[in-house]
């Protein structure tokens, strides 16, 4: 089996083309390299440039035509810089993912794996669980790019035109257990991103809103390690035809099924790493949200996977990826 996975030299990309390539199917990478890393592409088809060019993608499938799926995973991602610039966010997330399904229906190839997102979710008031039938509240313009494209693609796939299975991550962490790729970003905008950084600088571990209605008043995400996001991908692809048989738009929760709060986050990486951090409290950043966490039994029944790593596996691969990165991407 051979797939396409656009964005595929990011840090969950280029982990879906190990997971898929451990278990005997061969990814072909398609990224422009503005947040992907061309060192992630090592050992595999790599094609450099955007998913809106028609001209490349049609090379890739001329090179290629026993391409059976795609993953669609090139996105811009960043909560705050969508509030600031989401001209641009709707743009490369929506226009340009429009101009890319349009290459793929062109070159025949007409199922697509999408990541999507849980901050599309608007969460349940009492514990903060969602299914997929939650209500849909986008409160980020990032977020509305994801909640529009699903709407696209399953009009798209109501013509008869595609199958498409819609991935709503959760939150990802960890790396690669292997080691062969990782968060490639050096200044992350995520909460386990800052906590690495700041215990490595023994500095001060800012909390971004306290006033939530959580349990301890801090957010609360669904914090999935990358290489179980990783599985659930291989799981999609190779039950893609039984799971869009019936019904040919799919929209499945990836998570863990368990929700942790931003303090609660502070205080398993204070028990992994053996070292107490200063917090400090502030105000809330523009588009964020209380959060929420999967309830991920469809993902169970159709896909027959489930997360299987702790919280503290992902904040020790986190640390070991951390450790390793500027070996692998240079100092």
């Amino acid at each position: 089996m051979k797939i396409l996975i656009a964005g595929g030299a990011g840090f969950i990309g280029s982990t879906i083309a190990s997971a898929c390539l451990d278990s005997g199917i061969q990814p072909v990478i398609l990224d422009n390299l503005v947040t992907g890393r061309r060192e992630f592409t090592e050992g595999r088809p790599f094609y450099e440039g955007d998913i809106c060019d028609g001209d490349l993608i049609d090379r890739i499938f001329a090179e290629h035509p026993d391409i059976q799926a795609a993953v669609a995973c090139a996105a811009l991602i960043v909560v705050p810089d969508s509030v600031a610039d989401p001209l641009g966010y709707y743009r490369e997330n929506v226009s340009k993912g429009i101009q890319f399904v349009d290459h793929l229906v062109r070159n025949d190839c007409r199922n697509i794996l999408f990541s999507s997102s849980a901050s599309i979710y608007r969460a349940d008031p009492g514990d903060f669980s969602v299914d997929e039938a939650s209500t849909i509240e986008p409160l980020s313009p990032y977020a509305g790019t994801k909640a529009l494209f699903e709407t696209i693609l399953r009009d798209i796939a109501a013509s008869g035109v595609l199958n498409v299975i819609s991935l709503r991550y959760f939150n990802p962490i960890g790396a690669d257990p292997h080691l062969r790729s990782g968060l490639q970003i050096r200044t992350p905008t995520h909460a386990l991103g800052k906590l690495i950084d700041v215990h490595h600088a023994g500095e001060p571990f800012t909390i971004t809103g306290t006033d939530y209605a959580t349990g301890d008043g801090t957010g609360i995400r669904d914090y999935i390690h990358v290489w179980d996001l990783a599985a659930a991908h291989v799981r999609a692809l190779t039950t893609f035809d039984e799971v869009t048989r019936t019904t040919p738009y799919r929209v499945l929760n990836l998570g863990t099924g368990r929700g942790t709060t931003v303090r609660e986050l502070v205080t398993a990486f204070e028990s992994v790493t053996g070292t107490p951090l200063t917090i400090i409290e502030t105000d809330r950043r523009p588009g964020d949200s209380a959060g929420a966490y999967a309830r991920v039994g469809l993902a169970q029944e159709l896909l027959g996977w489930k997360a299987e790593r702790s919280l503290e596996d992902g904040i020790r691969d986190s640390l070991r990826w951390y450790a390793r990165r500027d070996t692998v991407l240079g100092a």
